[in-house]
């Protein structure tokens, strides 16, 4: 099955508005698909990526209110590639900032790889404003998943490899944050480029050049860097003990078995904790959304979902 046959049509937004939300921050938020229906709120990878059209064709616009927004220093949100005022637990209370604008009660998220980290972390800290996940290529924001990121994941494209490492021994994280930071846009290409190419690996494509050095690959790599090179700005441990508070809410975690970028343990580690939730591992998938398989585990599980959430109240 093609991806185009796995998803929705293409839908255009029926609304789009800016955000304030502290810190010098203003969000890009769109809402498409059924203006009454359950509000669903895509959250987006990286850090540092940003919402595209493919997100919004994973829901059922006759059901669901579709959100989305780009987070903070990414996307069309201002200003871009900034990182003060920007932490996990910013992002965390903009999410509740943006269900407080919409005028609902509860939504269901839907987040993969960086974004199921936000998701998690938001279900903890709000657990009674979240009424469903699904969750995609679980990601803890654990140093031991970046140093697996930045080593072995490395073999598998080891010509991006090489040009990140430049045959330097040192820290790669700590040297491109401080190259980044200073705004080296040569830097920040090479960090893309790299993520790209695991990334086409994944979806079987050939690695590519992510495009011309500019603003927007120094704001992506900025983020990124910044996450990561702050552990995601989470405590050991913090995703998964927080998980008890989740309760009985429905759950779908959509894992790709060849999922090279977040490998299934994680996955598999959180549905322990989680003994309702659901567990689907997708035999061909890998990590991208995008993948023929796990597009449609993942609309299936959107739709699956429909039946819980038909009549809850949202208001």
């Amino acid at each position: 099955m093609a991806r185009m046959d796995a998803l929705y049509p293409p839908i255009e937004p029926f609304a789009e508005q800016r955000l304030p939300v502290g810190g010098g921050h203003v969000l890009h938020v769109e809402q498409c698909g059924h203006p009454e229906g359950f509000p669903a709120l895509f959250l987006h990878g990286g850090p540092g990526s940003h919402t595209r059209p493919l997100h919004r064709r994973f829901f059922d616009p006759g059901f669901y209110r579709i959100v989305l927004f780009d987070q903070r220093g990414c996307g069309r949100s201002t200003p871009l590639g900034h990182t003060e005022h920007n932490t996990t637990r910013h992002l965390v209370e903009d999410i509740e900032a943006l269900r407080s604008r919409l005028g609902v009660e509860r939504l269901m998220l839907f987040g993969g790889s960086w974004g199921a980290t936000l998701a998690m972390a938001y279900a903890a800290a709000h657990p009674q404003r979240v009424a469903a996940m699904v969750l995609r290529g679980v990601f803890l924001g654990t140093r031991r998943e970046v140093d697996w990121y930045l080593g072995g994941l490395g073999e598998l494209v080891p010509q991006a490899w090489q040009a990140l490492a430049r045959g330097e021994g040192e820290d790669l994280l700590a040297r491109y944050h401080a190259l980044v930071g200073r705004r080296d846009e040569a830097a920040a290409r090479r960090w893309v480029a790299y993520e790209e190419a695991l990334m086409r690996f994944d979806s079987g494509q050939s690695p590519s050049d992510p495009g011309p050095a500019g603003e927007s690959v120094l704001a992506r790599a900025r983020v990124q860097l910044h996450y990561l090179s702050h552990e995601c700005f989470l405590e050991p441990g913090e995703l998964l003990s927080g998980l008890s508070r989740i309760g009985d809410t429905p759950v779908r975690i959509i894992q790709g078995e060849r999922d090279q970028v977040c490998p299934p343990g994680a996955a598999l580690e959180v549905a322990k904790r989680l003994p309702r939730a659901e567990l689907r591992l997708v035999e061909r998938g890998g990590h991208s959304a995008a993948g023929p398989e796990m597009a449609q585990a993942l609309r299936r599980a959107t739709d699956e979902l429909r039946t819980r959430l038909r009549g809850l109240g949202t208001r």
